[in-house]
């Protein structure tokens, strides 16, 4: 593609320059609106200048995608609900054998549950509970943070539903999610085992706390484990106003201790204070009875979208039949769940749609892959290595979802003009580099920047995990992994 007029390639470079400052730097001083804001703003000016149409904005919106998002998020919601994470937290105490022993369930959780329940939400629903664990236990935060993050970014990489630019390889590709899985899942797992490794090297020594009250520390955490924390810090503040249907409030059934409750115990008990007491004892049953039943079908329903998923349905309307399914089952009213819906990222999706089409019209893109292109085609481990450094260079720089829309189509086809049996390679090959770029520094990815807020805000275990902290860790971890990796990628 040629380049295009002189204005629209100065004016379309102001505007996705004004698209990346934001969804880099979201509180930049001087325009402090936010990313969401930001990837309109974008879209908004590549319009005002003209370098694409208000036509070609709306069908650069990629509804697959959104659709895909939309539902994962709303299964998420209800796993959340049913306690999938808090069983999750369960099992990373469950029996453990000291800090290293911790560090390594730690990696293993985040990456099994990113990789089914996407890295952002894993990354927000255990963050509190991993430093409650590192607290109870007298160890550092730090190690435990940046294993949640890294490993969540990792595993998150064998799936289309795993993170957002797997989302839009996954729909642009047509790649099953089988043969996805099969084609990444090696170089997960033996990325996940290398980052294990390397947290261990760099802190073993501080994984070895003091003996004195670690029994203590031990019981402390069994006890806190039973109560539901680990879910406290999740989706958004809507939790807060309205009452999950799967955990009733039983509070009026169970009044506060008092001397006068205590008399009235003692006191002998008419018929008709037994038979309220056989109500209420019944209402209770009743209520065990459904949530029960409710948590069951939330995680029939969610097994059964993976299967649909592996049987190579459409990922979309899969995702959404399964959020609407739960919808419908639970049935009450669907405001408080869909209330804790990230719109704002559905929003800042369709905002990038636009601001990258628009980019991508001006033919820079093109141009800057057609002096790669020579240098980067993966018949060679030579031009696999280039490729892969290009991908981690333009993560890091304009964040991996845009650097997938800016050269999926673009290495997909050098891939195909080789032969086409590389073309599924490639896209592999995008999906996973972008994923683990996202691990070399802490603005690569969403998951790091959620770890790192939700770490800095807990009131009762603040931890600020800087950016040079994450980086001495995340640039070896990043080289390592991806050299590891790129070898076991299948086609």
């Amino acid at each position: 593609m040629a380049l295009a007029s002189i204005s629209a390639v100065v004016l379309g470079s102001v505007a996705f320059a004004i698209f990346w400052m934001l969804a880099v730097f979201p509180a930049v001083p001087f325009l402090p609106i936010g990313r969401t804001a930001g990837s309109l703003l974008g879209a908004m000016l590549m319009i005002v200048f003209q370098v694409i149409s208000p036509e070609q904005a709306y069908d650069s919106i990629d509804l697959p995608i959104l659709g895909l998002l939309f539902g994962t998020m709303v299964v998420s919601i209800y796993l959340e609900r049913a306690q999938m994470f808090k069983y999750l937290g369960r099992l990373l105490s469950w029996k453990s054998k000291g800090g290293r022993d911790l560090l390594c369930r730690v990696c293993l959780v985040s990456a099994l549950a990113s990789a089914l329940f996407t890295n952002d939400t894993t990354c927000i629903v255990l963050t509190e509970f991993v430093l409650k664990l590192a607290r109870q236990h007298k160890l550092p935060a730090k190690p435990f943070l940046l294993a949640l993050a890294s490993s969540s970014n990792i595993g998150s990489s064998a799936t289309p539903i795993g993170n957002p630019q797997n989302l839009v390889i996954a729909v642009q590709s047509k790649i099953s999610f089988v043969k996805f899985f099969v084609g990444v899942a090696p170089a997960m797992l033996v990325g996940v085992v290398i980052n294990v490794a390397i947290l261990l090297c760099m802190f073993w020594n501080q994984l070895s706390p003091p003996k004195e009250g670690e029994e203590q520390g031990k019981d402390q955490l069994e006890a806190a484990v039973t109560e539901d924390e680990v879910i406290s810090h999740t989706f958004s503040p809507a939790r807060m106003s309205h009452p999950s249907p799967l955990h009733p409030q039983l509070s009026p059934l169970n009044p506060q201790r008092t001397p006068a409750n205590d008399v009235e115990k003692n006191m002998p008990q008419s018929n008709g204070a037994k038979r309220g007491c056989a109500h209420v004892s019944g209402m209770k049953s009743c209520l065990t009875r459904k949530e029960v039943f409710l948590k069951s079908f939330v995680y029939i329903v969610s097994v059964g979208m993976l299967v649909a998923l592996l049987m190579g349905l459409n990922m979309s309307w899969t995702a959404i039949t399964a959020a609407l399914i739960l919808v419908v089952i639970d049935f009450k009213d669907a405001g408080p769940c869909l209330d804790k819906v990230s719109y704002s990222l559905l929003v800042f999706f369709c905002g990038m749609f636009i601001t990258v089409d628009g980019f991508n019209r001006t033919g820079i893109p093109s141009a800057f892959w057609d002096f790669m292109e020579p240098f980067s085609r993966i018949n060679h481990a030579s031009g696999v290595a280039v490729l892969s450094i290009v991908i981690l260079f333009l993560s890091n720089l304009a964040s991996n979802v845009p650097t997938v829309l800016l050269l999926g189509a673009q290495v997909a086809k050098s891939a195909a003009a080789v032969s086409p049996d590389y073309e599924a390679k490639a896209w592999l090959i995008l999906a996973f580099v972008s994923t683990v770029a996202g691990n070399l520094s802490l603005l690569g990815s969403a998951a790091n920047l959620i770890v790192c807020e939700q770490a800095r805000r807990s009131e009762l275990h603040g931890y600020n995990l800087s950016f040079w902290a994450h980086i001495v860790f995340g640039l070896p971890s990043t080289l390592i992994v991806t050299a590891a990796g790129l070898p076991l990628i299948k086609g």
